[in-house]
Formats: structure tokens, C-alpha cells, sequence
């Protein structure tokens, strides 16, 4: 793993664009593993800049979202989707026919996640983003979840829902299931970038990085991968 240190939130967001766009550049045609939650605003941020200066297009760009809340419409403001669109997608020249989230309303949830399971074993993703749980976990995959997991509907914990509770205006709200991308799905990426700010996320980047590999830490099955890049500010680097 390479770890890149960094002094503050903003600076964070600029060095992780710089990862993405120099690979859109480089391949115009990438498939992009993306993911929501506050980490990446920033990062989301200055890749429409670079969209806006010219410096790099969408149009040919595919994109895989790592999850999607179960039981929320997709025109509910706090489903992936809208974070999505209003974050990124609405303001770049991306292909929305290229764009790829789990559907998780109806009646059959598993069989969903299954769909969305084949979708994403007919490509490669060439660089998957990352932010991390306080417990951990990567994607929605909570601790405990096995590491040859694949696309799945998961259980949310009780942590996981305290965590995204700002989002909403009452834990009663919050989801309780979510689908996502397994463990297998994420390290089968060519490249891996995970981000980090801030002092809550302090716990779980020294166990990611000083911790054994074990299920019980999801995020630490990124040591067996061969690229991954670790982009942390100073707070979420303070334990190391």
C-alpha cells in the first residue's frame, strides 16, 4: 500500500482528483469504480473543474457505484443516485447510459443484487474509490463479511446507521438494508484508492494500516491487493 499524507481535507481532494484525471486522460474510456458519503464531495468537486477547464472528458467514461441504499426511491435526496447526480454526474459530460447503480427498490431484493452482480463481472474496473467506515467496513460491507463476498444485500450496523444519521432527520429514517458491491467485486479492481479525513476516521486507518488482515476489519483485505493508494489529512493520520 502507498500511503500519501496530507495537511487538511482540501488538499486531500485535490491529490485524489489528480489520480482520477490523470487516468481519464490516459484512457478515455475507463471504467470508474465510485463511491458516496462525505469523503468524496471534494474530490467530486474538482474533477467538474477539470471537466469545466477542459482539461479531461466523460462522455466515454463507465462508472460502477459501490452501493445503494435498500427502500429509498431513487429521487430521494439521500439515495446514491441523487448524491450522484447532484455531486458529479449533472455536471459533467458523462453518458448517463454509462452510469451504473444498484437498483434496490421491488420486491425481489436478491435477485438485484445478483443483476447488478453479472452487470459488473462483464467489466474491469480500472481504479475503484474508496472511503472507509468507522468500523471498517468498505462499501456496505460490515465486519464479518467474508472476503470472496460478492454483490449482496447486507444488514446495516447499528454503527454504520449512527454514522449516516446526519444525513437524515432521524435514525428512524435511516435504511436498514443497503446493496452492495462485495469484498471480491472491490479487490478484483485493477487499481484501489481509498480516502480519509478527519479525526473520526483516525481509529480505523491505524487499524487498517498497522492491523491484521482479518474479516472482523473488512478494509483490511486491502493489503493483499497490489495497488492501492491511501490518501489521508493529518487527523485521520494522527494515531500512525
Amino acid at each position: 500500500m502507498k500511503v500519501i499524507k496530507v495537511k487538511n481535507y482540501e488538499e486531500l481532494s485535490i491529490a485524489g482528483s489528480e489520480i482520477i484525471a490523470k487516468l481519464v486522460k490516459e484512457n478515455p474510456k475507463a471504467v470508474l469504480g465510485l463511491a458516496t458519503g462525505s469523503s468524496p464531495i471534494g474530490l467530486y468537486q474538482n474533477l467538474i473543474k477539470a471537466y469545466n477547464a477542459g482539461e479531461i472528458s466523460f462522455k466515454d467514461v463507465k462508472t460502477f457505484n459501490l452501493d445503494e441504499y435498500c427502500d429509498l426511491p431513487r429521487d430521494h435526496r439521500e439515495s446514491y443516485y441523487s448524491f450522484m447526480n447532484r455531486n458529479l454526474f449533472d455536471h459533467i459530460d458523462i453518458n448517463k447510459d454509462n452510469v451504473n447503480i444498484p437498483l434496490t427498490v421491488g420486491n425481489d431484493l436478491e435477485k438485484l443484487a445478483d443483476d447488478y452482480n453479472v452487470l459488473l463481472s462483464k467489466h474491469v474496473i480500472d481504479l475503484q474509490l474508496l472511503g472507509i467506515g468507522g468500523n471498517g467496513h468498505i462499501g456496505f460491507n460490515e465486519p464479518g463479511t467474508l472476503f470472496d463476498s460478492v454483490t449482496s444485500v447486507t444488514k446495516l450496523t447499528d454503527k454504520t446507521r449512527q454514522d449516516n444519521k446526519r444525513f437524515f432527520n432521524s435514525i428512524d429514517e435511516v435504511p436498514k438494508f443497503a446493496i452492495t458491491m462485495g469484498i471480491k467485486n472491490i479487490m478484483q479492481a485493477k487499481e484501489i484508492l481509498l480516502i480519509a479525513s478527519g479525526a473520526n476516521k483516525a481509529d480505523a486507518i491505524y487499524k487498517l494500516i498497522n492491523g491484521e488482515v482479518t474479516e472482523d476489519f473488512p478494509a483490511s483485505v486491502l493489503k493483499n491487493h497490489p495497488n492501492v493508494t491511501i490518501i489521508i489529512d493529518e487527523e485521520a493520520a494522527k494515531l500512525l
